[in-house]
């Protein structure tokens, strides 16, 4: 199994999950055009997609899912909250999935797992092949029970260090969204994030992106002060951005 970030943060974010034959697009909150140019810098081809996760309908995540679908004939899988609330247009192959209840695409067992954020139906993806474990996790306010017993022992994690809540406080966002981010039903900041993953065992992982990172809250050397001591012992540990694509990452 192995994974690569095409992107991450408020203005679009893509991942990429492959297994066996399969490989799964996780959102797409580019323009089609530029997912297509990002999939050229990590050497893969549109067409060995075998699907698109929408994880929720904002705009970051969903913004060039109908297009690409349309373009390439894939199906979209996403919550009927999802659907109903982002208007599916008639014409893509819908899949409509359940929070907790796994399916099977291709080679790769998926679960959808329910996180608090402000959506209408929003789920996160755990991905299960041969005996491993993939955790894709952002966009969630607060760390819930459930949460964290799904994301028990991945091999490889995608996760949220969003904001610095110094930097959120005292920012340039209206008093609202400030409250929206940093809200339970927000995003993780970034204690938050060190918080979970010393709740997951770390040593668990053989690698561990961190995505997410809010740009104008946010700055990566300070997540890599506090998450940095946390994963010392991640074999590969790697910084999602906005701008630049995450390579592959292999888990064994």
């Amino acid at each position: 199994m192995r994974f690569a970030s095409l992107g991450s943060g408020s203005k679009g974010n893509a991942t990429l999950v492959a297994a066996g034959d399969s490989c799964l697009l996780v959102d797409c909150g580019f323009s089609a055009r530029e997912l297509e140019r990002r999939l050229a810098l990590v050497a893969l081809d549109v067409s060995r997609l075998s699907g698109i996760l929408v994880t929720h309908e904002h705009g970051d995540h969903i913004k060039g899912v109908w297009a690409l679908a349309r373009r390439h004939k894939l199906s979209v899988y996403m919550t009927g909250g999802t659907a109903k609330v982002a208007k599916a247009p008639a014409d893509i192959d819908l899949h409509l999935i359940t929070p907790q209840q796994c399916f099977q695409l291709g080679d790769i067992e998926v679960l959808p797992v329910a996180v608090p954020h402000d959506a209408r139906e929003p789920v996160q993806f755990v991905f299960n092949y041969a005996g491993l474990k993939l955790g894709v996790l952002t966009d969630l306010g607060h760390i819930s029970p459930h949460v964290l017993e799904c994301y028990q022992r991945c091999d490889g994690l995608l996760v949220e260090a969003n904001h610095d809540q110094t930097m959120l406080a005292d920012g340039s966002y209206p008093y609202s969204l400030k409250q929206r981010v940093g809200g339970d039903w927000g995003h993780l900041n970034n204690e938050q994030t060190a918080e979970l993953l010393s709740a997951l065992e770390p040593r668990s992982l053989q690698a561990l992106v961190v995505g997410h990172i809010s740009q104008q809250n946010n700055a990566l050397a300070v997540v890599q002060e506090l998450i940095g001591p946390v994963a010392a012992a991640v074999p590969q540990l790697k910084y999602a951005s906005q701008d630049d694509c995450v390579d592959w990452l292999a888990l064994e």
